[in-house]
């Protein structure tokens, strides 16, 4: 499994989102990007034995172009959640996304 992981759930109408694009940046610079699975889910956003080094990063999601596929409007075009890298453990990144709001946490 990747060090960095997340998953998107669809509070609006309680499913996972997917096709979401995520990118993860440090500092501006892209590190990887992937897109959401089914299950709302990226579990290979780095390669499997990559480590991170301590700093800040930010993850971006396309939260605009998943609800113009869905012919739904969205305030939020991008969501962009930033969090630091302590050490060398997994950091699970979820969002929980409707069309007018969304929330994150450290997850497991």
């Amino acid at each position: 499994m990747s060090q960095i992981t997340t998953h998107i759930l669809d509070t609006s109408i309680g499913t996972p989102a997917e096709g979401v694009n995520i990118r993860l940046q440090k500092s501006g610079k892209l590190i990887a990007e992937g897109i959401t699975n089914s299950d709302g889910r990226i579990s290979n956003l780095l390669p499997k034995n990559k480590i991170l080094e301590t700093g800040d990063y930010e993850m971006v999601f396309d939260t605009g172009g998943y609800f113009s596929k869905q012919n739904k409007k969205s305030f939020y075009p991008k969501v962009i959640i930033h969090f630091t890298v302590f050490d060398d453990s997994h950091y699970h990144v979820p969002l929980l996304l409707n069309p007018f709001g969304y929330s994150t946490y450290r997850g497991s």
